[in-house]
């Protein structure tokens, strides 16, 4: 994954693409699509579903996404107990 990207803001964008498979159009099939993106617009996923709609032939029935920050501000957490062994 490209540090830069991550510096500005870019998340690991994870997208499960269900679709109508064009020969059987009452099946779905599902495609996972992964990049780096930046939510909430996602430029590069919309760029990816405009390819799709353009250019293949199966319709597009939904998209489910979910991202995540990669770098995020170290946490400090208190120990909850503390054993001792002899």
């Amino acid at each position: 994954m490209r540090f830069d990207a991550q510096m500005k803001d870019y998340r690991l964008t994870t997208a499960e693409i269900l679709y109508h498979l064009p020969d059987h159009p009452n099946v779905l099939q599902s495609y996972v699509w992964q990049e780096l993106d930046i939510a909430p617009q996602y430029p590069v996923l919309n760029k990816f579903l405009d390819f799709w709609k353009r250019e293949l032939d199966g319709a597009v029935h939904s998209v489910r996404v979910a991202s995540v920050k990669l770098i995020t501000p170290g946490r400090f957490q208190h120990a909850d107990a503390v054993y001792r062994m002899h």
